[in-house]
């Protein structure tokens, strides 16, 4: 048995298949193969007869480690039943400990398995980039990989806080925005230039060593030199000033009150810490919140929680030295990282973030001072964090049951699906699908629908509907055939196995662990009547579904919110008092559905109106585009060119300007 790993990651794999016993047969397997293990560092897994990864752990001695499972005393009734299930072992070694635990936060992140801390975290965070490819460089809001040339800054707590800030950097350093291709095609300042955001380093408003000047200036401010950059303006402004030249001191001005802006917004300022991560962990009614302060430049650049799924028996150390190790699997650590619990192996961590930093990086528990303060802050926030959340939770569950009752479902609905469409006049149509559970929304799991089909009129919401839910389904019959219940509530329903995989012969877990979220649908909502819902039962139909329970959500006269008609299958169509709650939760689902429908449609209308019809021509690439638009300034002009003009452009023979002549004129 194998598994995808990283290519840097193992040095040996060894695969310990042994035969399922009968009774204590987890606990037998694992003693019979504990002779063949090394007594060196590396990474175990534990597998289940279905193939499915119950645990990820890291060990010093592999021999060691996986001989303590083969010892039930002082083990917790959790690692009991994970034992038990184990029926097959991987094993892969490394040359440190450290190489173990950075494999380890690796692993766990991309198996998953169902014994681990996990930290569930579906977005990467967002970096302002000044990039270092282009002799005038752009400043841009940067997500995932670091793969294009330049300087990184952050992280920011959320992308709504990079654009404030990149906003206010226009504002302050005047350094452009916009992407090379529309740099290279100016020929005029833009709107930016007018309004006092950009310099207009591609019409030459201003001189080259100029406008390395001001990216400079807006390196050294984002490295932490921000109170230095500040006096140097104010300098400017009064010389400025004291030789009449009101125009200049004025645009001073406006660029420190720019950057007043940028440190207004970020709250709670140190003075003593410049560069550190700040992590607070609260536990309370069996959930955990871990709350992250990011403080870079002496400036705190946001904050963010995570409700990391942990056994109840863990406390919070152990929650959060497994949290970290994950957390900072995709991301460089900071030089200092402040907790609010001491957590085991700390040497062993902070070895392992330095050697992926390359740089030194301390782990710390203060207990006094400016750090303290800190931490605290951050401990209240997680607090605050959680019981909202407990609280949201509450609410949730009590409105689920709600809608069970009024809608006679057999039981509350674990993962409720709500389809939208999205149109102008039948253009740039777009299907959308939102999830909903027991924590709210599942934004991971939401999908959008290119309509692509021919086989109805543009504007046809019922083909469209018809189409989204066909390829919705089917996909889903293909993947991830029909779940079973394992109880008479259907609260077991788990997530599908792989395809061919079978359902492990394991305990069933207790009722106080965190249930799975299910692949397929308890409920859908359909946004629409009963001509709505007709099309959306027809489609399943062909697919031989014939039991998922659906409801058509009408609009009400005049789209009145709170008058909307409820359609089910052999049920008159009703309505709900004004002011039921279920009705609320109804309006919520489909608003949301409604947004993300909209949201989708208008982002591909702007892909459409934003693409260049010399995309479209096979030869034509960043370099030729480049010149013709160089050469004739604008697609229109270009539309109108003859093949001689555009034989005139370096680069371009005459037949690729007979190529382009005639993709033009097809498309005019």
């Amino acid at each position: 048995m194998t598994t995808a790993l990283p290519d840097d990651a193992p040095d040996i794999v060894i695969s310990l298949d042994e035969p399922r016993r009968s009774g204590p047969g987890g606990t037998d397997a694992i003693a019979a193969v504990v002779k063949r293990l090394p007594n060196a560092p590396g990474v175990y897994r534990m597998i289940d007869a279905g193939g499915s990864v119950l645990y990820v752990g890291k060990a010093r001695s592999l021999k060691k480690r996986v001989l303590s499972y083969t010892r039930a005393a002082g083990l917790s009734a959790r690692i009991m039943r994970m034992i038990d299930a184990t029926s097959t072992m991987e094993v892969i070694t490394t040359r440190t400990e450290t190489e173990a635990l950075l494999l380890e936060a690796n692993l766990i992140k991309r198996l998953r398995p169902r014994y681990n801390v996990l930290l569930r975290d579906d977005k990467s965070f967002p970096y302002i980039l000044i990039t270092g490819d282009h002799p005038a460089p752009q400043i841009v809001k940067h997500r995932g990989p670091q793969n294009r040339r330049g300087d990184y800054y952050g992280p920011f707590a959320s992308a709504g806080a990079v654009d404030r800030t990149i906003n206010a950097m226009e504002r302050a350093f005047l350094l452009r925005s916009c992407t090379d291709a529309v740099f290279e095609s100016r020929t005029r300042p833009c709107l930016l230039f007018q309004i006092k955001r950009c310099s207009a380093p591609c019409t030459g408003e201003i001189s080259p060593d100029g406008y390395r000047e001001l990216v400079r200036e807006a390196r050294a401010f984002l490295s932490g030199r921000s109170q230095a950059i500040r006096n140097d303006m104010g300098r400017a402004m009064e010389e400025a000033a004291n030789r009449l030249d009101f125009e200049a001191a004025a645009a001073y001005r406006d660029r420190i009150a720019a950057l007043s802006m940028i440190q207004g917004h970020q709250g709670i300022n140190p003075r003593g810490v410049t560069d550190a991560d700040v992590f607070a962990c609260h536990q309370e009614g069996g959930q955990t919140c871990v709350q992250v302060f990011f403080f870079r430049t002496g400036q705190n650049w946001g904050n963010r929680a995570y409700f990391p799924r942990a056994d109840k028996s863990l406390g919070p150390a152990e929650v959060l030295g497994a949290f970290l190790a994950q957390f900072y699997d995709d991301k460089t650590a900071p030089r200092l990282i402040l907790l609010s619990h001491a957590v085991e192996d700390q040497a062993l961590l902070e070895e392992a973030l330095s050697q992926k930093a390359g740089a030194g990086v301390a782990i710390g528990v203060p207990q006094r001072g400016e750090k303290r303060d800190l931490v605290a802050h951050a401990l209240a926030n997680a607090k605050e964090a959680l019981g909202r959340r407990l609280a949201e939770s509450s609410t949730q569950r009590a409105l689920l049951a709600g809608l069970c009752q009024t809608f006679g479902l057999p039981h509350p609905p674990r993962r409720i699906e709500v389809y939208d469409n999205s149109h102008i006049m039948g253009t740039n149509a777009v299907g959308a699908m939102i999830v909903a559970g027991p924590e709210g929304f599942i934004k991971n799991q939401y999908r959008k629908f290119n309509i692509r089909s021919d086989a109805f009129a543009p504007g046809d919401d019922y083909g469209m509907m018809r189409e989204v839910l066909r390829r919705r389904f089917a996909r889903l019959l293909k993947e991830a055939p029909r779940p079973e219940l394992l109880g008479n509530d259907g609260y077991d329903l788990v997530s599908p196995l792989p395809q061919g995989a079978t359902e492990p012969d394991a305990p069933a877990p207790e009722s106080d662990e965190e249930p799975q979220v299910p692949a397929w649908p308890d409920l859908v909502l359909i946004d629409g009547g009963a001509g709505q819902l007709a099309a959306a039962r027809e489609t399943l139909a062909e697919l031989g579904l014939h039991d998922v329970a659906m409801v058509g959500v009408a609009k009400g006269p005049e789209r009145d919110a709170g008058l909307e008609k409820f359609h089910m299958p052999g049920r008159e169509a009703f309505m709900l008092q004004p002011r039921d709650p279920v009705l609320y939760f109804v309006q919520r689902l489909r608003d949301e559905a409604h947004r993300f429908a909209i949201g989708s449609h208008r982002q591909k209308r702007k892909a459409q109106l934003a693409r260049n019809p010399l995309d479209d021509i096979p030869g034509i690439g960043p370099t030729r585009k480049r010149a013709l638009l160089r050469h004739f300034g604008t697609a229109k002009a270009l539309g109108r060119a003859s093949v001689p003009d555009l034989t005139a452009v370096e680069g371009i023979s005459e037949q690729m300007a007979r190529t382009i002549y005639e993709h033009l004129r097809s498309d005019a």
